[in-house]
C-alpha cells in the first residue's frame, strides 16, 4: 500500500510540473502583446519596452517559466498585467468559492445518484425503476446553465423563495450564504446526479447477478439487505471512478454556472481575464484547475485501494 501510495505521488509530481509547461507554453504563444494591451495602442515604443521590462517578458522563455514556478511553489503568482494586483490573494479568495460550488454540487449529485440508481437497479423490471431510468436520461440532456435559469425563473423569480444570485461570505452570515448557495448548487448537482445515477444502478445490476449475494439471499437475507452488507461496497468501486470524472466535469461546469449567478469564483476571474487578456491571470487560473483534476485523480486512485483490499499490493 506505501510503495503504491508513493508511486501514485511520484506520478502526481511528474504530472504537475508537465502541465505547468504545457500551460506556461501555450499562453506565451498566443498572439498578442502584454505591454500593449496594458498601456493601448497609443503607446510610445520607448514606454512599450520599459513595460515588457518590468513585466519580464523580454527575457528567454525558459527565464520567465523558472521564475514563474518559483513564484508559484511559494504561493506567488506574479501581478496582473492589467490592473497590477497580486493574482495569489485573489486566487485564493475565489478558489474557496469555486470550491463551495463544486462540493455543494457534488453533495447534491451523490444524494440524488445512490438511492435512486440503486432503487432503479433493484427494481429494474418494474414501472418505477423505468421511471427513474428514463428521468435520468431527461436529466443527462439538460445544460447545467440551462437548469440554472429554469430553477431562477421558478424559485427566485416566480416563488420568490431564494435569490437568483450573488455571494454572501460564510462568515458574514451563514443563513444568507445557504440560501444563496441552493440554486447554484441545484442546477450543478441536478444534472450530475442523472448522469451518476446512470452508473450506479448499472453497476448495482452487475453485482446485483454475483454469485455471493445469491448466495447471501440463499441464507435467508432479504434482497435488501444482502445488497447493503454484501453488495454495495463492490458496486462502489466503479461508481468512484465516475466520481472522479464527474468532479472534474463540476470544474468546468462551474465556470459557466457562477457567470449565470454570478458568482465570484475562479470561473468568473477566468473569463474576465480572457476578456481583458490579462494573460498572467489566465495562466494562474488555468494551473489551478488542472493541478485540481489532477489531485481528484489521485484521491480516486487512493480510494480504490481502500474499497478494494487486492489493489494494496505493489502497483
Amino acid at each position: 500500500m506505501i510503495a503504491r501510495l508513493a508511486r501514485r505521488t511520484g506520478i502526481l509530481a511528474a504530472s504537475v510540473l508537465a502541465a505547468s509547461i504545457v500551460v506556461f507554453v501555450f499562453t506565451s504563444v498566443l498572439p498578442g502583446d502584454p505591454a500593449q494591451v496594458a498601456l493601448g495602442v497609443n503607446a510610445t515604443p520607448e514606454l512599450l519596452a520599459r513595460t515588457r521590462q518590468e513585466f519580464g517578458i523580454d527575457r528567454p522563455l525558459i527565464t520567465q517559466y523558472l521564475d514563474w514556478m518559483g513564484g508559484v511553489l511559494t504561493g506567488d503568482f506574479g501581478r496582473s498585467y492589467v490592473t497590477r494586483d497580486v493574482i495569489g490573494p485573489q486566487l485564493a479568495d475565489r478558489l474557496g468559492v469555486t470550491l463551495w460550488l463544486v462540493g455543494a454540487g457534488m453533495l447534491v449529485a451523490v444524494l440524488i445518484a445512490v438511492p435512486l440508481g440503486t432503487l432503479a437497479a433493484a427494481r429494474h423490471r418494474k414501472p418505477s425503476g423505468a421511471v427513474i431510468s428514463g428521468a435520468s436520461q431527461l436529466g443527462i440532456a439538460v445544460p447545467a446553465f440551462l437548469a440554472g435559469i429554469l430553477l431562477v425563473q421558478v424559485f427566485a423569480v416566480r416563488l420568490q423563495w431564494l435569490p437568483a444570485g450573488g455571494w454572501t461570505p460564510p462568515a458574514q452570515n451563514p443563513g444568507e450564504f445557504l440560501r444563496g448557495l441552493v440554486l447554484p448548487a441545484l442546477s450543478l448537482g441536478l444534472v450530475q446526479g442523472a448522469v451518476l445515477t446512470r452508473y450506479v444502478r448499472s453497476s448495482v445490476l452487475d453485482v446485483l447477478g454475483e454469485d455471493y449475494l445469491r448466495t447471501a439471499r440463499s441464507k435467508g437475507l432479504m434482497p435488501g439487505r444482502a445488497l447493503w452488507r454484501h453488495g454495495l461496497r463492490n458496486a462502489a468501486v466503479p461508481v468512484v471512478t465516475v466520481l472522479g470524472l464527474q468532479l472534474t466535469t463540476l470544474l468546468v461546469g462551474a465556470v459557466v454556472v457562477e457567470r449565470v449567478f454570478v458568482l465570484p469564483g475562479l470561473g468568473s476571474m477566468l473569463l474576465d481575464a480572457v476578456a481583458a487578456r490579462d494573460l498572467l491571470t489566465v495562466q494562474g487560473i488555468v494551473l489551478v484547475l488542472v493541478v485540481g483534476v489532477l489531485l481528484v485523480n489521485y484521491l480516486v486512485d487512493v480510494l480504490y485501494a481502500v474499497l478494494d483490499p487486492r489493489l494494496r499490493g505493489p502497483a
